[in-house]
């Protein structure tokens, strides 16, 4: 199993033995490093930070640096003269403790051992992540931000930012995401955990490089596309046709068209993306859940004071519209400048990574208002 680890980014160590990063859950890690890019230019007065938070299996490469760098994955909303716009905008965007783009996770070295985490990797949460990112600003020199932007996962750390540090932030965009994670959602990541640790490859977490549970995480990577997807989407693409396109899994008496679509985007994610890391980050968006230890959920949301734009997807079976549109009213209810906007596509949760001509504009005419 390989990670393929774009060459641009720049590491931040935020927690030394010295100082070292304590977890939510009280558990230490005594050398933390974030990998983190950078576009446009900082601000004399350092108040255009926009701040880009990405999903489960994302990682800081949002768009390229030049024409000779690799594709970033929101590539048409960054950059000069786009929605994102980095002749106005310093553009950040942080690889996720826990991840495998970078950032200390599970398949890192603990320095007390000398040996690889796996599974002694503390049990991190959505607030750990964005700690470890408020500290990555902090070495930066950046005290307030502009915006928060991201989806799924990415929009978890979003509303996180806001009511962790709502001194901090000036505006939000959390798009396909609620206020808390759905016990539907929670169902969906437990069956694709179950599918990693009951692989054979997988040890116990303790696999070897270039190994490890190569089925078990595409299959889950399977049923995580169905959740990213929509029914209409799937038949107007696929047509019950039975002529697969991808077959390089045995076939059981035929095969559709869908099932080689699936089993070539789990194939696809086992060459860049490390098990261990699927494991802690889909149960850190468990985690997710504005009242968890705050009073309640409403009393959560209070904690929140930036104006937000909430989008939803009309398609999302993952993250409903109506959860979306639910927090932008519950948000209005308590007196923030808060919206819902509904982008309407067949395609999914996933629409936000890729009907860039809807919600470009919109996003666009948002960080422009005064």
């Amino acid at each position: 199993m390989t990670t393929t680890v774009p060459c641009t980014y720049r590491l931040a160590r935020i927690a030394t033995p010295e100082q070292p990063f304590v977890t939510e859950h009280g558990d230490v890690l005594p050398v933390v490093d974030i990998a983190y890019e950078t576009w446009g230019e900082l601000s004399p007065n350092r108040d255009n930070v926009v701040l880009i938070c990405h999903a489960l299996t994302g990682s800081s490469h949002v768009a390229p640096h030049g024409p000779d760098d690799l594709p970033g994955w929101w590539d048409p909303m960054v950059g000069p003269g786009r929605p994102i716009d980095t002749d106005r905008f310093f553009v950040i965007c942080a690889n996720v403790l826990g991840s495998c783009y970078g950032s200390t996770g599970p398949r890192s070295i603990d320095p007390r051992t000398g040996r690889r985490y796996n599974l002694r990797f503390p049990l991190i949460t959505v607030r750990d992540i964005v700690r470890t990112q408020a500290m990555l600003l902090d070495q930066l020199g950046i005290d307030r931000v502009y915006a928060v932007i991201g989806g799924s996962l990415g929009g978890m750390q979003v509303l996180e930012w806001a009511a962790m540090y709502p001194e901090r932030v000036e505006r939000i965009v959390p798009i396909a995401v609620g206020g808390r994670f759905s016990d539907q959602g929670i169902a969906y990541n437990e069956v694709q955990r179950r599918t990693i640790m009951l692989d054979p490859d997988w040890q116990n977490g303790e696999y070897e490089d270039g190994q490890g549970p190569r089925r078990g995480l595409a299959i889950a990577r399977m049923l995580g596309m169905i959740t990213y997807q929509s029914d209409e989407l799937m038949s107007a693409r696929f047509q019950r046709r039975t002529e697969a396109r991808y077959t390089a899994w045995p076939e059981f008496l035929g095969r559709y068209d869908i099932e080689g679509y699936l089993h070539y985007q789990g194939d696809k994610l086992v060459r860049r993306f490390d098990a261990n890391s699927y494991l802690y980050l889909t149960r850190a968006m468990d985690s997710h859940d504005l009242g968890r230890g705050r009073g309640g959920y409403h009393a959560g949301l209070a904690l929140i004071r930036a104006r937000a734009l909430c989008v939803g997807i009309c398609s999302d079976i993952l993250f409903w519209p109506s959860q979306v549109r639910g927090l932008a009213d519950d948000l209005r209810a308590l007196g923030v400048d808060a919206r819902y906007w509904e982008l309407d596509s067949p395609n999914g949760h996933d629409a936000f990574l890729k009907d860039f001509d809807q919600i470009g504009p919109v996003i666009a005419d948002f960080l422009s208002e005064p």
